[in-house]
């Protein structure tokens, strides 16, 4: 599994959304990719994200992307 680092999208900065992680198929995300986000006041955030970017679980499923946004 490759990480595919990108921003923020504006809709998502609005959203107040600090994070967010896609597992995809492809280097970008699909309409029906299940999207994770983190927002500025989610509890234990810091966890949230640090187990958002452990994907080393998904490394022989048909996923091969974990798109990373973030500022």
């Amino acid at each position: 599994m490759k990480k595919a680092y990108k921003k923020l999208t504006t809709t998502q900065k609005a959203r107040g959304v600090i994070f967010s992680s896609c597992l995809s198929t492809q280097k970008y995300e699909l309409i029906d990719d299940t999207m994770h986000e983190v927002f500025k006041d989610t509890a234990d955030r810091d966890t949230v994200i640090e187990r958002l970017l452990n994907d080393k679980f998904f490394n022989s499923s048909h996923w091969n992307y974990n798109i990373i946004r973030r500022d």
